[in-house]
């Protein structure tokens, strides 16, 4: 039942976005009016973090994969590029400015 409720839980996006304390103490609050045995409570706790992190890295992920197809399919580039060009046209002025005081 501890699993259905943990699983039915971390579906939603809002305990993705709570602060790690927050969860902590959420879930101790949890173990405690579930009555759980210490030992419980402490891997219940355990568990909801574990997976509140994993679902934290997983919408991450896909929210960066949103966004790169989207500059993608926009023609834009990203902050990297974006500087790496910069730096490139930098050392060519550079080169350019060389050869000219020659």
């Amino acid at each position: 039942m501890i699993d259905s409720i943990k699983k039915a839980l971390l579906t939603g996006v809002g305990l993705a976005a709570m602060s790690k304390e927050k969860i902590e103490e959420w879930a101790k609050n949890f173990a405690q009016e579930a009555k759980l045995a210490e030992g419980e409570g402490k891997k219940f706790v355990e568990d909801i973090l574990k997976q509140t992190e994993e679902a934290r890295k997983n919408a991450e992920e896909q929210v960066s994969n949103f966004t790169r197809k989207a500059l993608d399919k926009l023609g834009l580039h990203t902050r990297a590029e974006y500087d790496e060009l910069k730096k490139r046209v930098e050392d060519l002025e550079k080169k350019l400015e060389e050869r000219e005081g020659q």
